[in-house]
Parts: C-alpha cells; structure tokens; sequence
C-alpha cells in the first residue's frame, strides 16, 4: 500500500465493509467523510469521539498532534472537552524530550480550553521516532450535529481562513533551510507561524449558531481532498470556482519551490462549511474577525467539477497528501 491516507476504495472495502456489529447508541459510525463518531449516552446531549495519528517529527509536532482531534471535534459541532494523548517513543527519546513534549501539549490544551484526561506512554523499538495518536472527546447538543450526511444538493461551501496552513507551517520549519536559498528569512519566519491559525474551533462554534448544514476539517489530502470526501460521503455533486478557494501567497510560492499541488496540501486551520446561505455565513464570520470565502455550491449527480475560468476538471477521490513528498 502506498505511503498516507489509506485510499477510499480500499478504506471502503476492507475497513467500512467489515464493521458488522451495530448498536443503538451510535448515532454516527464510521463512513467516508465522517471524522467523528457520535454516541448517545443520555438525554439531550450527544457524545462525539475521534482519534488522530501524528507520524511525522519537527517543531511543534505536538501542537499538530492536539488541533486534529479538536478540530475534528468542532467540525462535527462539538464543543471540544478532552483528550487522551497516547505515545510511542524510541529507544533513544530521553525523558526531558518528552517532558517537553507533554508541557506544549499542555500549552495548548490551555489556550483551547480542554482537559488532557489521560493516555498511555510507551518506550518501544517497533519506532524510529516519536508517534503520537491523539482521541479527542466532546459534547454535542442534539440540534448541533453536524455531519456530512446532512448534506444535499443547492447547498452553498464556504471555506474559512486560508488552504494548505497546516502543510506550510511544517514544511518551512522542517526544509527552512533550503528555502532560505531563494526567500527571505521574515518570509519564511512568516510561513513558520502560519501554525497559529490550526484551530478551527472559532468558525465552527459561529457556524453552528448560523444553522450550518454540515462541516469539514480540511486536512490530509487538502482542499480537493476534503470537497471529495465531503461529496462523496453525502452522495451529492460539486461545482467549485478555483479562483475563489483562498490561499496565501507564500504557500502558493513554497509549492511551486518543491514542485507540490498546494490544493492537494495538508490544511489544518480551514474549514469546509455547507449552507443554505453562504453569504449570511460568511458575513458571521467575517463579524468575528474570521476570513471566509463562498467557493461553490453542491449539485444533482455525483459529478465533482472545480471550474478555472472556464476551463473544468473533475475530482478525484484524494490519493497521498502533497506534503509527503518534502518531508520523510
């Protein structure tokens, strides 16, 4: 199997096609587009769950490893309340590492407001380098749900803040040096702290008082692959103006250096939305001081077209994200 996501057609056939068992308290299980599970375990108040890996090893890892699940968690409407941080650490990790590690973890815990509740810590030589896998716990309203499966045709995608953050971030901090041959040191400084816009906590929480549709956290695979699973895991078509998805001048400078897609980026920190009003969403956001673009609406069909003056291209399910071809 390639390197990445597990691709849609083998996720479908030999993960979702072998859960079987089901139980009355899943509200929302596992399927292509849903980052969440939601269980009800009382009266008025749902339960969403979700588990995010982080393999790769730089600066600021940890601070990635936290922003997944809670964003994931906001996506789905939630209200973000803990996690578990669960890590895997070579032969040669020193404690001081991973106090360090566990102080930033708590760091941003803090700065969101949640609880680390717990985990498992193990030294092992199964692994070259640190592995974390972050399950994040929150609490949903009944009216709050927001799942893709909500999704239906004549809805408009709006797309918060910026694509392809996240994947910057890492990349001028973890091949900051070779860009240094062409950039200038504040350029890629800039870049670096593109990490401070991951949580999308603060658009989700204003969609969700906006009566937003659905939501998704756009992530590995990058914007096409977000609007893919979107789409594919509500059963309905796209059209999408690629003029209009919103990115950041040094991200756009920073692929073309490494020859990367920066639609197909990693993109931590934006958020797909679905509305029956775009521009009313947008303008909440925008309120609260929170950059947000109308990009497209969802169709009839199951056709997936991203529209470049003019010219159409179709979708395709997301295959390796961009990013792994700069950093091993």
């Amino acid at each position: 199997m390639k390197r990445g996501k597990l691709a849609e057609n083998a996720f479908k056939r030999s993960v979702l096609k072998q859960i079987k068992t089901k139980r009355e308290e899943v509200v929302i299980g596992a399927g292509v587009g849903e980052d969440c599970a939601v269980l009800s375990l009382g009266e008025n108040c749902l339960t969403a769950v979700t588990v995010v890996p982080v393999t790769w090893q730089g600066e600021h890892m940890v601070r990635f490893a936290v922003h997944g699940p809670v964003n994931d968690l906001a996506a789905s409407g939630a209200e973000p309340v803990a996690v578990m941080v669960s890590a895997l650490l070579p032969l040669d990790m020193e404690e001081a590492e991973l106090r360090a590690m566990m102080a930033e973890a708590e760091a941003e815990c803090a700065a969101l407001g949640i609880q680390a509740v717990g985990g498992h810590t193990e030294i092992t030589d199964a692994v070259s380098r640190p592995i974390l896998t972050v399950c994040g716990i929150g609490k949903i309203a009944d009216s709050s749900s927001a799942s893709v499966s909500r999704i239906r045709a004549g809805l408009d995608i709006v797309a918060s803040k910026w694509i392809g953050l996240g994947g910057t971030s890492i990349i001028a901090r973890c091949r900051g040096g070779e860009l240094a041959a062409r950039y200038p040191v504040r350029f890629i400084e800039e870049a670096k702290e593109f990490d401070r816009f991951l949580s999308v906590v603060p658009e989700a929480a204003t969609a969700v008082k906006s009566g937003v549709c659905a939501m998704h956290d756009v992530t590995e695979g990058g914007i096409f692959g977000a609007l893919w699973e979107m789409a594919e895991g509500a059963g309905v078509g796209l059209e999408i103006d690629l003029k209009k998805i919103p990115v950041k001048q040094e991200t756009i400078e920073i692929c073309e250096f490494f020859g990367i897609n920066p639609y197909e980026l990693a993109s931590g920190g934006c958020l797909l939305m679905a509305a029956d009003n775009g521009c009313r969403l947008v303008r909440a956001l925008e309120a609260r001081q929170i950059p947000a673009v109308l990009i497209g609406r969802t169709t009839e069909g199951r056709d997936r077209v991203v529209v470049n003056e003019g010219e159409r291209r179709f979708l395709e399910p997301p295959g390796s994200d961009e990013l792994h071809k700069v950093i091993k």
